[in-house]
């Protein structure tokens, strides 16, 4: 099987804007982290940081989008 070569976003003046360099530490139950883990078993999810991180940016985006100003408020 052959591997996808990964795309590679040269950095301009040695900053890389997409280089994740903050660290986000969530702590869980043991019925919390056991759904969680139930879930990626079941749906064959095989990166939880990558899971874990487009699950939190969307409720973000989400949020964002319904509290953003409108002309009728």
């Amino acid at each position: 099987m052959a591997l996808k070569a990964k795309k590679i976003v040269k950095p301009v003046d040695g900053y890389n804007p997409y280089l994740r360099r903050n660290r986000l530490t969530v702590m869980l139950n043991d019925k919390e982290f056991a759904m969680l883990e139930r879930f990626l078993a079941k749906y064959k999810v095989k990166n939880k940081s990558k899971f874990i991180r487009e699950s939190i940016m969307k409720a973000v985006m989400k949020r964002l989008n319904e509290d953003y100003p409108s002309l009728f408020d």
